[in-house]
């Protein structure tokens, strides 16, 4: 009895884990505690019981990529980087990152295209966008920086080539300074213009 007991944590992960994932790929959903949440209803389990990690539910949605899509996913994914290379290329100046799905591979048809820039000011990236005849859309991002602390930066959204795109504005003082990713809490992974180019030139 104690063996099974001990083994159903483990289990309710798992089918959770899979679950959220499913609908994170199929909605497009990006917040992984409301991904398990809804997770956790459609199973009808209790909602005291124990939740995979972030990690877990990206390894599932990584699996399920690699299970449902195999080669359109591939295509995708080298269309959804080819975008950003061409809008990093132009807002060079702002030394665009990218950074989230679209990077490390779990990005769905529902992806948006997150990059990051730097600037003092957001309105100066606005302007740029604008100047490419694109119509940016003014919002903003909260990041932890530490553990303990969450920030406020400035972000833009726009749309090219049916894509979506979302890029944070950085100021100059957090140049060197990747937020903390909501997968893992470790430091962003974030590719620059010619790291992407070149994930792109292997695809």
């Amino acid at each position: 009895m104690g063996r099974r007991d001990r083994s159903r944590p483990d289990h309710r992960r798992l089918t959770v884990a899979e679950e959220a994932a499913r609908i994170m790929q199929e909605q497009g959903l990006k917040d992984f505690r409301a991904a398990k949440e809804k997770a956790v209803d459609r199973l009808g389990l209790a909602e005291d019981g124990a939740l995979p990690s972030n990690g877990e539910v990206a390894e599932a949605l990584a699996g399920r990529n690699r299970i449902f899509r195999g080669d359109a996913h591939d295509l995708l994914l080298r269309d959804l980087r080819q975008a950003a290379v061409s809008v990093m290329t132009e807002l060079a100046e702002f030394q665009l990152r990218l950074v989230g799905g679209v990077l490390n591979g779990t990005a769905t048809e529902n992806s948006v295209i997150e990059l990051h820039a730097v600037s003092d000011t957001a309105e100066e990236v606005g302007a740029a966008l604008e100047a490419l005849g694109l119509a940016p859309r003014f919002t903003e991002r909260r990041l932890r920086l530490r553990r303990d602390e969450t920030e406020r930066f400035p972000a833009l959204r726009f749309e090219r080539g049916g894509f979506e795109f979302d890029v944070t504005v950085f100021p100059e003082r957090s140049r060197g300074h990747a937020p903390l990713s909501p997968v893992d809490g470790r430091p962003m992974r974030r590719a620059a213009l010619k790291d992407v180019a070149a994930l792109v030139e292997r695809e």
